[in-house]
């Protein structure tokens, strides 16, 4: 069986799934189970496979708990791969993740309803100031160290989420390999700019770090 608990409204997300993890031995009718908790960190295929092809050697069923496990490709798509094998498995497969997408909710509503808990917990939809995202990525393509700084942070004042920032400046960088624009930045320092901005927001919530903050100091490295 498969309990999912996404999306951007962290307090009650979290809320909930503390909740439902406190009832499980109620909602299973067993006073024991066991609850292993996996992230990337410690993310084992071959334990992961015993887990939905039989139950626990120390008690009927067994809880995995994944966190977070969709933010990386090497984990996410096994896992995906597995679903189907995981929802038919009498033990209980619990992801607590973020906002995720659309092909990700699909496949855990394919498994069906009666193998598959979906809980999704999103903040309302605030009507932002329309921004251009750009201005952050030509200033930064044009080594403009202060619009830089001064279009990344009205951005952030409006309410621009950092991965569309991250994004368009992911792309810019990109073109500019393409395109063999070197005069500003060497291809050297345009290829790791994009390596670092690639892993930069996974990165920062592994390490219980600020995005915003994290983002800030990139840009201040930049120059």
């Amino acid at each position: 069986m498969l309990y999912l608990f996404s999306g951007d409204d962290s307090k009650n997300k979290i809320l909930n799934y503390e909740k439902f993890i406190k009832s499980l031995p109620v909602q299973i009718g067993i006073p024991e189970t066991d609850i292993f908790q996996v992230s990337r960190n410690n993310f084992n295929s071959m334990q992961i496979e015993s887990f939905y092809s039989g139950s626990s050697l120390f008690s009927v069923l067994s809880a995995i708990v994944f966190q977070n496990i969709f933010e990386y490709e090497e984990t996410r798509d096994f896992v995906l791969d597995k679903l189907k094998q995981m929802g038919e498995s009498d033990n209980l497969f619990i992801f607590l993740e973020g906002k995720l997408n659309k092909p990700i909710l699909d496949a855990f509503k394919k498994v069906g309803a009666k193998r598959s808990q979906v809980n999704i917990f999103e903040l309302p939809k605030i009507k932002l100031e329309k921004y251009d995202n750009f201005l952050v990525a030509n200033a930064f393509a044009n080594k403009d160290k202060l619009n830089t700084w001064l279009h990344f942070r009205r951005a952030m004042d409006v309410g621009v989420n950092m991965e569309e920032i991250i994004g368009v400046l992911f792309w810019k960088i990109k073109d500019m390999l393409l395109k063999n624009n070197f005069s500003k930045f060497t291809p050297e320092q345009l290829k790791t700019f994009a390596s670092r901005i690639s892993y930069l927001l996974p990165e920062a919530r592994k390490k219980g770090q600020d995005a915003e903050s994290a983002f800030e100091q990139f840009l201040l490295e930049a120059f």
